[in-house]
């Protein structure tokens, strides 16, 4: 794991939701709405300053992204330069301007991705094939299982695996992750080489493989202890291998992010879906999968912090477009919900008033921290 890479990530991650804030005061100032306070992170307050345009800027305590103040923002206030006297039409600008960041920041950074070297995440993954290319591609060790030949002479996750070395045949070249139950089957029970790379220097260590029959008694006694992780095949050496592709290109890097945009929000609408309809027969282990809180994102960041930058960079484009996605939805307490709320009072041409709002959007907030609480449990239980 590169300790950089995750700090990057996790900083990336909180400034998503600056960004996503950013985009409801640009936009609010810009129609005649008042923003009192622009904060990074959330309260108690550690520094502020009011700016000359009247406005206070803070840093606060607690880094779980940022905030916006917007003056009077129940839809009842009244009074010059208040949200509650805005039209619906600003009303709906600035309700939808986080969205709209976080989906251009997604956008800036998969194009970006394009130019300087894409990761495949997704199968058929869109690109234009006539200006893509290869960059880089690489089998990472991956996941190494307790008692196995691999654990044994100390091979960790993020090492790259170079080649295989028989004892009396050629050497192996190791280029894909199908690679490696070719050699599971053939090898099993000899005496081989594992050549390579940890921290850019290129080490071999000599393991005898499981036999075949070594490898079975080995998956039942696991598959038996670990019910809700098991092994499959006949892993000889004890290793689940990575495999990733690094593509670039060119004059089609907008394309390809526009593309990938696309692509990514049918994914992510998707997996919403097949949560949710795990919900709904009572199949939570269907529903969890398709989900991740705090402990699930870091999990995700520390990961892809072994793989290089890209790979960050194209977590945290994903985690930009979810949380697009997501604040788009009509939940209450969300950009989605609260503008859900104010069309519906505006069809029955009702004003809201503070108390309403307070019900509606208290309500679904705390039902939203015990969601996240509760996904939480479920990212701990998952990744430890």
């Amino acid at each position: 794991m590169s300790v950089g890479l995750l700090i990057l990530g996790l900083v990336l991650f909180v400034l998503l939701v600056v960004v996503h804030e950013l985009g409801h005061f640009i936009v609010a100032r810009r129609n005649g709405v008042d923003a009192e306070e622009f904060g990074i992170f959330f309260p108690p307050r550690i520094w502020s300053k009011v700016t000359k345009k009247g406005w206070r800027f803070s840093i606060n305590a607690l880094p779980l992204g940022g905030f916006v103040r917007l003056k009077g923002e129940s839809d009842s206030a009244t009074g010059p330069k208040t949200y509650g006297s805005a039209s619906l039409r600003v009303k709906t600008k600035i309700l939808l301007a986080g969205v709209g960041m976080n989906l251009v920041a997604a956008f800036v950074l998969l194009t970006i991705l394009a130019w300087v070297g894409m990761p495949q995440l997704v199968n058929n993954q869109y690109t234009v094939k006539s200006d893509t290319h290869i960059a880089e591609n690489e089998v990472i060790m991956g996941s190494i299982q307790a008692g196995t030949p691999a654990a044994g002479i100390g091979l960790k996750p993020s090492d790259k695996f170079i080649a295989i070395i028989p004892q009396h045949d050629k050497t192996i070249d190791i280029n894909s992750n199908s690679d490696i139950p070719i050699i599971d089957k053939g090898l099993a029970g000899q005496t081989v080489g594992i050549e390579y790379i940890r921290n850019k220097i290129t080490y071999t260590k000599t393991v005898r493989l499981f036999t075949l029959q070594e490898s079975d008694n080995f998956v039942k006694s696991y598959n038996q202890h670990h019910k809700k992780k098991t092994i499959q095949g006949q892993p000889t050496l004890g290793i689940s291998p990575d495999y990733y592709e690094l593509q670039r290109s060119t004059w089609s890097a907008p394309i390809v992010a526009g593309g990938l945009l696309w692509q990514f929000v049918d994914l992510t609408v998707h997996g919403l879906a097949t949560a949710v309809m795990g919900l709904f027969h009572g199949n939570t282990a269907k529903a969890t999968q398709q989900v991740a809180g705090p402990v699930g994102i870091y999990e995700i960041l520390q990961n892809g912090s072994i793989l290089g930058y890209q790979f960050i960079l194209m977590i945290v484009a994903v985690i930009s477009l979810s949380l697009a996605i997501m604040n788009a939805l009509p939940i209450p307490a969300l950009d989605g919900g609260k503008l859900f709320v104010t069309l519906l009072a505006h069809s029955l041409h009702k004003k809201l008033t503070e108390n309403v709002e307070a019900i509606v959007y208290g309500t679904g907030f705390a039902i939203l921290m015990v969601l996240v609480v509760l996904i939480t449990i479920v990212d701990v239980k998952r990744n430890f």
